[in-house]
């Protein structure tokens, strides 16, 4: 990156550094089952709730214990279950109009990322009526309050409910951005360990890996504050401690309400203290071939850790100890390297590969300049890259770079 375009990032990093105490950053409020809703939706004078969901959760049966509930208590509920994985412009308006139609005044994010991404990108346009999500994509453009947003994560990984961020994909260009402003942090966070049993064993791999991704790069990042590092700490030690669980045996709710936990703690850390080029690379790839975000996330994350070089070692050394694979004390570059190692045998436990087979060479640039254009100057990396420098990433990861 050139030392022009290098200074203007780093001073915009370093002027949102010195503002974050001063913004209306908050952390929802946490229900600990889906039995807790319909009260709180009377409490609040709502009379009529679109669940955004996906056909996978929905097909599970996920959700009928709560639309049973909310039924009994005399709450409409109206449901869209036609999310996809990478949520689209056209999800939010099909879901916006179901919204409308049914005079709702009130809505829950019930799934992994995506339907909470869906949710609160629909929420936007309920309070900007006269923008696009298009409209609303970079930093503080929604401003006004959403309605009342419930999020209940299905997955252990996004931590979109603890976000101020919605990740969409334009369904015409296929490109993907993010609406970044603070009322899309959900008002309330349901942390019930048995909607996740039913999950996948690959997906629940994948989406604990992404809950890692989170917590590593808002710690190594430029812009952490003792609350993020502390958050992020708690995030690594717990997945450490309780994915392998979690996969061992779908029915253990200790290790599933820890990896909750963790997804949340994580998702406390980077909505703060942002991603790296970890989240900016993975973000092309899923609006590009439709890659699952924590796929791309866990495939890229231990090789953009090596490539960052000796400057992050401190930092990696510290989550080292949290994870359990290093002791206090132990030369940096060393406890580092054993945290990358840890990383790449998670992966192959997992059956997470090393590659994403639908990259064409000839992608590679465009989706560095989305990459370059996502990243820069918002996310405080250790180590500044611009398009050109990106394009290694994609090339490490493509079938035949190795």
């Amino acid at each position: 990156m050139n030392p022009l375009r290098k200074a203007y990032c780093r001073t915009f990093q370093t002027v949102f550094r010195i503002a974050i105490p001063f913004l209306p950053y908050r952390r929802p409020k946490i229900l600990d089952g889906v039995e807790e809703i319909p009260g709180l939706l009377i409490q609040k004078k709502k009379k009529a709730v679109l669940l955004v969901t996906d056909p996978a959760v929905r097909r599970l049966g996920l959700t009928k214990r709560l639309e049973m509930l909310l039924g009994q208590n005399g709450i409409l509920c109206v449901v869209y279950d036609k999310t996809v994985a990478n949520p689209t412009t056209d999800n939010v308006a099909e879901a916006l109009s179901l919204y409308r139609q049914n005079g709702c005044d009130a809505l829950i994010g019930f799934g992994g990322g995506s339907s909470m991404d869906c949710a609160k990108a629909v929420g936007a346009c309920v309070a900007r009526p006269h923008k696009k999500p298009g409209d609303m994509a970079g930093i503080l453009k929604v401003l006004l309050p959403l309605p009342l947003l419930v999020a209940v994560p299905t997955t252990a990984g996004t931590g979109s409910e603890t976000t101020l961020a919605a990740v969409l994909v334009d369904a015409k260009t296929r490109h993907k951005y993010a609406i970044n402003d603070f009322p899309l942090i959900p008002r309330y966070a349901v942390l019930d360990p048995k909607v996740t049993c039913s999950l996948p064993p690959f997906v629940t791999a994948t989406t604990g890996m992404d809950a890692l991704t989170h917590a590593v790069e808002a710690y190594i990042g430029r812009s952490t504050t003792r609350d993020t590092r502390k958050a992020a700490k708690k995030a690594v030690k717990l997945i450490f401690e309780n994915l392998d669980a979690a996969l061992e045996n779908p029915a253990n709710l200790r290790a599933r309400r820890n990896m909750l936990k963790a997804s949340f703690f994580a998702g406390c850390a980077f909505t703060k203290s942002y991603v790296g080029y970890v989240h900016a690379v993975a973000h092309s790839l899923g609006g590009a071939y439709d890659v699952p975000h924590g796929l791309a996330n866990a495939i890229l994350l231990p090789r953009v850790l090596e490539h960052y070089g000796r400057v992050i070692d401190p930092k990696l050394a510290q989550l080292a100890v949290a994870a359990g694979v290093a002791k206090e004390g132990d030369e940096p570059a060393k406890a580092a390297a054993s945290l990358i190692l840890a990383i790449d045998e998670m992966k192959k436990r997992y059956g997470i590969g090393d590659v994403v087979p639908q990259i064409r060479r000839e992608d590679i640039p465009a989706l560095a300049r989305y990459a370059d254009r996502e990243a820069n100057p918002l996310y405080p990396v250790p180590v500044l890259m611009d398009a050109k420098e990106l394009e290694i990433f994609y090339e490490m990861v493509r079938e035949d770079g190795q």
